[in-house]
C-alpha cells in the first residue's frame, strides 16, 4: 500500500515490519515521532525512558532476550548513550537492534550541531543514512538483517528534512520474529579486560567486512550521467538538493551506508569524472576519507560546515546562479521564540530576574526564560547540567554566591540526569538552591508523559515519581512547593531558601497551559484610564500584553486569566472582563 508518510513515522513503519519487539526512546526533536509512531502498533512494546542512556540499554537488554529492538533520540542524546554504544560495539547482538538518532543542522531545536557520523566512526559500527521517506522505511527494515548478518548494533541517521518532511512510501506486512533462544556466552557479553581484550580484534575484522561489504550494497546507489565532466559523492538530504538543481545532467554517487565507506566503488567513480564534489552538511566525512584513499575532491573550500544547505546554495555554488527571491512590500518583523501566555514558568522568572540573581539553566522550553525582558539565565550547557554546575559554581566562589545563586530543570529533565546532580550537592554539600520548575509534562518535544507525570507512552496509569519524596531520599531536607502564578509566595520561598545553610529544592508547581485539561480562565483586561503607562506589566514578557498609544492593552484571544501581570500593576488597572 502506498502512504505519504513523513521519515520518521516511515522509520517507525519499517521497524514495526521488521518484527521489532520492544523500542524504548527519550523524546529529543527531531526524533521523537519516530517512538510516538511505533507506539501505535500494538505488536511493539514502547516506552519512553528517562534518559537515552537507559533507553539504549533497555533496547540492548530487549536484544540479548532474543527479541529485535530498537531505540530512537536526537544527536544530542547520543552523548548520553555513548556509553552503552561504545561497548555494544564490542559484544554484538543477540537479535537485530537499530539505533535511530536525528541530528539538527542549522539547529531548529538544539545547543549544537553535532554530526553523529563522528560517533560511527569512533564506535566502529555501520550507518545508514536515507535520503527520503521511502529509504528511511527500507532501510529501517534491512537495517536489522545488517545488524544478525554482522553481528552488530546498526545506526541510522537522519536529520529534521528528512525526519519531517513527506514522501511516498509503499509498505508491506510485518514479518513476526520468534524469540531467539536465550544462550549465556560470557566471553561475548561479559566485558571485564579479559573477555574485552578478545574482543577488540573482532571488531576491527568485522570492520574490514563491513567494508567489503560496502562496495556494492543495496543502500550505495551509483547514477553515471552522459557528460562526465561532474562527479558528485553526496548522502541524506543533500542528494535531494544535488538532485533537484542538476537532474540528470551530473552522475552522482549516492551513499547510503555511511560508516564504512567503500574504497574502492569510490575510486573507480571518481576515475569516471574529470572534477570530484563532495556535497555534505556539517563536517567533512566523506571528504576526509576520499582523501584518506588518495582523492582530492572539492568540499568544504566550496561548501561551509555551518548550518544547513538548499537547492539555492548549490545553485549557487557550483552553477554561480543566484535565485531570484521574492520580497514581501513591507519589512516582517523578527518574531523571536517565546513562552506561551500563562506559561508557569514565566511567574517564577520575573522573581528571579527582580532579584538579580545568578540563575544557571537547564534544556527545555523553559530555556526561553533567557530572552528579554526577563533575561533571567546565565548558562545553558546540558542536560542536568545547571544542577551539576551550581554545585561547582558555589564551591568555587564559596559563601559569595551561595545566597544570591540558584538554578532551574524542569521536572523531565530533572528524572533525565538531574538526580545525580542533586546527589553530588547533598553528599559534597553546597548551599545551593535547585529549583524544579514542574509543569507536569515533557513540554519541550510536545508533551510527552515522563515518570513524574503518572501516565505511560500510550497515556494508561503508571507509577508516578513524587518528587518531594526523592529529593528528601537524595538527601536534601529542605524541600518545598511553590505557586509560580503566586509572586509573592515565590518571592518568599527563594529568599528563605537562599538564606538556609545547607541545599534546599523549591518545586514550582503548576501544569503547562498548553495540557488539553488545563482550563483557561476569563482574560483579564487594562481599564486604560487608571494605566499610568509605567510599563511594569511588560517586563514579564507575556505575548498578550502590548503598549498602545502610551497604555498597556492585554489581547483577549491570547489571555489565559493567569492574572500574574495583575500581581505587578500598582494602579489596579488590570481586571477581568477581556472580551474576544
Amino acid at each position: 500500500m502506498k502512504q505519504l508518510l513523513i521519515g520518521n513515522a516511515a522509520v517507525a513503519r519499517g521497524l514495526y515490519e521488521a518484527g521489532v519487539k520492544v523500542v524504548s526512546s527519550y523524546p529529543g526533536t527531531p526524533s521523537t515521532e519516530i517512538t510516538e509512531f511505533a507506539a501505535k502498533y500494538d505488536e511493539i512494546y514502547c516506552e519512553w525512558a528517562p534518559n537515552e542512556k537507559v533507553a539504549t540499554e533497555v533496547a540492548f537488554g530487549a536484544s540479548l532476550a532474543g527479541a529485535r529492538s530498537a531505540c530512537a533520540m536526537k544527536h544530542v542524546g547520543l552523548n548520553v548513550a555513548a556509553d552503552p554504544l561504545f561497548t555494544m560495539s564490542y559484544t554484538g547482538v543477540r537479535a537485530g537492534m537499530v539505533i535511530c538518532v536525528a541530528d539538527d543542522p542549522a539547529m531548529h531545536s538544539s545547543q549544537n550541531e553535532q554530526d553523529s557520523r563522528h560517533y560511527a566512526i569512533a564506535a566502529k559500527v555501520p550507518m545508514l543514512e536515507p535520503a527520503d521517506s521511502a529509504e528511511a522505511y527500507s532501510f529501517a527494515k534491512a537495517a536489522f538483517d545488517l545488524s544478525e548478518r554482522f553481528d552488530t548494533p546498526v545506526m541510522m541517521r537522519t536529520c529534521t528534512r528528512i525526519a519531517h518532511c513527506q514522501s511516498i512510501v509503499e509498505t508491506g506486512e510485518r514479518i513476526d520474529k520468534d524469540l531467539l533462544p536465550y544462550e549465556k556466552q560470557p566471553a561475548k557479553y561479559i566485558m571485564m579486560p579479559g573477555y574485552a581484550k578478545k574482543k577488540h580484534p573482532v571488531v576491527e575484522e568485522r570492520t574490514k567486512a563491513l567494508s567489503e561489504f560496502a562496495e556494492n550494497c543495496e543502500f550505495n546507489k551509483v547514477f553515471y550521467a552522459y557528460n562526465s565532466e561532474i562527479g558528485i559523492i553526496t548522502s541524506g538530504t543533500c542528494y535531494q538538493y544535488v538532485k533537484e538543481v542538476f537532474g540528470d545532467s551530473v552522475s552522482v554517487f549516492k551513499i547510503g551506508l555511511i560508516n564504512p565507506l567503500p574504497i574502492k566503488s569510490l575510486i573507480d567513480f571518481a576515475s569516471r569524472v574529470k572534477r570530484l564534489i563532495v556535497v555534505e552538511e556539517l563536517d567533512p566525512i566523506i571528504e576526509t576519507h576520499l582523501r584518506n584513499i588518495g582523492l582530492n575532491p572539492e568540499g568544504k573550500n566550496l561548501f561551509s560546515n555551518i548550518g544547513e544547505f538548499s537547492q539555492k546554495d548549490i545553485k549557487k555554488i557550483l552553477l554561480d546562479k543566484q535565485e531570484a527571491t521574492v520580497c514581501a512590500d513591507s519589512v516582517i518583523p523578527n518574531r523571536p521564540p517565546v513562552m506561551c501566555p500563562g506559561c508557569p514558568h514565566r511567574g517564577i522568572y520575573y522573581v528571579l530576574a527582580k532579584l538579580k540573581l545568578t540563575v544557571l539553566g537547564d534544556i527545555g522550553c523553559y530555556t526561553l526564560g533567557a530572552t528579554p525582558p526577563l533575561n533571567a539565565l546565565d548558562s545553558t550547557l546540558c542536560m542536568g547540567a545547571s544542577v551539576s554546575g551550581i554545585h561547582g559554581f558555589n564551591k568555587a566562589r564559596g559563601s559569595e554566591s551561595e545566597g544570591k545563586t540558584v538554578c532551574v530543570i524542569g521536572d523531565s529533565t530533572f528524572m533525565h540526569s538531574g538526580m545525580t546532580g542533586l546527589v553530588n550537592i547533598s553528599y559534597n554539600a553546597s548551599n545551593s538552591v535547585v529549583i524544579i520548575l514542574d509543569n507536569s509534562i515533557t513540554g519541550m518535544t510536545g508533551h510527552q508523559q515522563n515518570p513524574t507525570t503518572g501516565y505511560n507512552i500510550k497515556g494508561d496509569p503508571a507509577a508516578k515519581v513524587n518528587l518531594e519524596k526523592l529529593c528528601n531520599s537524595l538527601g536534601i531536607n529542605r524541600v518545598r512547593v511553590v505557586d509560580p502564578y503566586n509572586l509573592e509566595e515565590c518571592e518568599k520561598a527563594v529568599k528563605e531558601e537562599l538564606k538556609a545553610e545547607e541545599p534546599s529544592v523549591i518545586i514550582s508547581r503548576r501544569p503547562c497551559m498548553l495540557l488539553k485539561y488545563v482550563k483557561a480562565k476569563p482574560a483579564l483586561k487594562v481599564e486604560s484610564d487608571k494605566c499610568r503607562s509605567c510599563k511594569s506589566c511588560m517586563k514579564l514578557g507575556c505575548p498578550a500584553i502590548s503598549m498602545k498609544n502610551g497604555k498597556a492593552v492585554i489581547d483577549a484571544t491570547q489571555c489565559v486569566g493567569c492574572a500574574v501581570c495583575e500581581q505587578l500593576c500598582h494602579f489596579d488597572a488590570i481586571k477581568e472582563g477581556g472580551e474576544i
